[in-house]
Formats: structure tokens, sequence, C-alpha cells
């Protein structure tokens, strides 16, 4: 059944080979200091950090620096872009690179003029309503995966108190706009790159799997999926293959735009679970979410039958004859752990840098959402850890 949804994004996107040149098309709209956040080398390397600079010396900007963002942007880091905010008067906060840079900048946009409280307690623990004036964003991509280009969430690890928390703020915090060139994701690694390709798809499974019914939001991620699981293969062979690697790109902007979630309750707890396996051993996010979610959707997959059932057969070409729904529903989640297998992706926790340790930690701090076909305990979290370990 369709739930009643108001949709909106104001992001302008930015698509292919000859993108970057719309750069010099949108920096005339904004004032005269630009802040570029971006993470280690790799841009300069890659030349993209020339050909960035240029544009925003002919537009006439005052370019100052944040560099080195990490994989999971740390709150540090993104306090030290608060203050070059505020002692600079920034007007555009340009995030080049991955998700983890553009969630960075969000973070600094939503935090630069938020007085009175710590930003991240205001906002990422206690979730209250983004109320301060905010500075625009937009971001440059170099990576996929987190549909960050194009959303309003911002994740960000707390390293002091080891909470890893994810907010999405209302479309004032949206980037402004973004430019996607996908041959700009060629020389991410292979490692990175299937992170980054289970990482949108486990976007698409958590809006999936939280109703039963077959809207047109589940024939979208259902094709969203099959596409993504066919050109990372295709991306593995050859890596630059431009087709392949342009609907990769694309396919993880419309899996976290929004528009995959409307009409559905959405689950999110393997994400809850991730967060903090990444708090605690800094993993790549893709990574933490392929070890979690094969548990997860093993404990959960008979509250949800019907959809797992659909899942199999309608993403995997899982048969039916002769089975059983679980024979059929196991199945297609056995298909999804080939998957991994076949692709290289790791789903060890203990080889992502967890110990057994940290193991009832992370399930204590565990945010527990309830949204999904079952609503988990802390010790049920616990030994979805133990399972994956």
């Amino acid at each position: 059944m369709q739930l009643d949804f108001s949709y909106y994004n104001p992001t302008t996107i930015h698509f292919g080979k000859e993108s970057l040149s719309k750069l010099d098309d949108e920096l005339p709209n904004y004032g005269n200091t630009v802040l570029l956040v971006y993470g280690r080398n790799a841009i300069k390397s890659n030349g993209i950090y020339d050909k960035v600079m240029a544009s925003l010396s002919t537009a006439g900007k005052k370019v100052v620096e944040l560099s080195g963002v990490m994989p999971n942007p740390t709150y540090d880091k993104m306090m030290e872009g608060v203050e070059l905010v505020r002692a600079h008067k920034v007007d555009l906060i340009l995030a080049v690179g991955g998700g983890s840079v553009v969630d960075c900048a969000k973070g600094i946009s939503m935090s630069a003029h938020c007085e009175g409280q710590d930003p991240f307690q205001k906002y990422w623990v206690d979730f209250q309503d983004l109320e301060n004036d905010v500075v625009p964003v937009a971001s440059i991509l170099t990576m996929v995966g987190t549909g960050s280009e194009m959303n309003g969430g911002s994740v960000i690890t707390h390293e002091e108190t080891k909470y890893k928390a994810g907010r999405v703020f209302p479309p004032m915090a949206y980037p402004k706009f973004s430019i996607l060139n996908p041959e700009y994701t060629f020389t991410v690694s292979q490692y990175q790159m299937v992170s980054g390709v289970f990482d949108t798809m486990s976007h698409l499974m958590e809006q999936y799997f939280s109703d039963q019914g077959a809207n047109t939001t589940d024939y979208l991620i259902e094709s969203l999926l099959k596409s993504s699981i066919d050109n990372l293969r295709v991306a593995l062979k050859t890596p630059d293959d431009y087709e392949a690697r342009s609907n990769i790109m694309w396919n993880a902007t419309l899996a976290l735009n929004t528009i995959t979630g409307l009409s559905k309750t959405q689950d999110w707890q393997v994400h809850m679970i991730e967060h903090q396996v990444g708090a605690y051993t800094d993993c790549a996010h893709g990574m933490g979410l392929a070890a979690v979610s094969l548990p997860y959707y093993r404990l959960i997959y008979k509250f949800g039958l019907d959809k797992f059932v659909r899942f199999a057969t309608q993403v995997w070409g899982v048969s039916t004859e002769g089975k059983t729904k679980e024979q059929i529903a196991l199945e297609g989640i056995d298909a999804l752990e080939a998957f991994t297998k076949e692709s290289g992706i790791v789903t060890s926790l203990e080889e992502l840098g967890a110990t057994k340790e940290m193991l009832p930690k992370i399930a204590e701090s565990t945010i527990i959402i309830g949204n999904g076909y079952k609503k988990l305990t802390n010790e049920e979290v616990l030994n979805i850890l133990e399972e994956c370990f």
C-alpha cells in the first residue's frame, strides 16, 4: 500500500565527463570565501585539486583549506572546520572527495553557527531541530556509496566517547549542487569500490525490508539492486569501464536521495549496529555493513517472510519450484552472501579490526530503532556481532 508522502530535493546534480565545467557556472552564486574540504593527497595526485583551484581562482574566490578528512570523519576534525568557517567568514563549503568528506562538510555547515551548546550533543545525540543558520555546501564526488551528495545525512564519530552517530538534516542542509564525474572514481582501490557498492546495496535493503507491500518504491529498489550487482561484476573485471562506473555512481545517489524511501517505514538497524562497529574499529563502512547484514537478515527474515521471498526471486532469480517460503527466503540471503564472497567483500569483524572484548561494548552502545520486522534486544545485537566475528 502506498503511504502518503511529500517529496522535495533541492540539490542540483551535474553528471558526466564534462561536469566539472559546471563549477564555473555555480561559483558566482556564492560569496567571496570558500572552505575547500578534502581528504589526504588523492585529489592532488590525480589532478582534481589543480582543476578545482583553477576554477576557484578564475572566480576570484579566497580559498581556505581543511585537508586530512578521514574515512570516518571525527568530531575533532569537524570542529577544526567550524573554527575555520568562523575565523574566515566562509560563504561556501566545497567538499571534494567521497561521502565522508561530504558528511564532514555538512557537519561543519550545521555546526558553525550553533551557539550556546555543543553541536554534536545538540544534533547528533539529542537530535534537536536545526534552528541556526547554515553555510551552503557543495560537493565534487570522487568515491561513491553514501549518497551524501544529494541528501541531508551527516555521520560523525566522537572519538572520546566512542560514539558514531548519523543525523539526517532537513533540505536546507542538502548540498546546493554536486558534480559527479564517473572518471574520478577510476583510481579508487578495489577494496573501497566494493565497500561503496555494498553501502549502496545496504541503503536499498534497509528501505526495502521494512514493509510487506509491493509498491512502486519496491520495484525501484529491486532494479537498483540488480544494477549494482551487475555493474560491480563488470567493474571488477574492467575498473575503467565508464558505463559500469557511471551506473554504480548514479545507483548510489538514487539509493539515498530519499526517493527510494518514499512510502516506506525503513529499518536502518544494520546501520545502527555498524556505526558502533566503526566507532570502535574505524573500519570501511560498507565492509562493516556486509558483516552485520548477513546474520541480521537470517535473524529477522521469518518476521518479513513474504518480502524476503520477493527479494530472493526478483533480485537473485531464485527458483520457487518445490520449495517452502522459508527455503526460498534463505536461498536469497545465501545468494547475497555468495555475492559478497565473489566480490571480495570482508564479512568478518575480526578482519575489520574488532576484538572479542569490544563486542559487548558495541552491543551495549548500539541504538535500537525498531522500525523493521523485529525490534532487537541488546542481547540479540551481541549475538549478531558474535556470529560475524
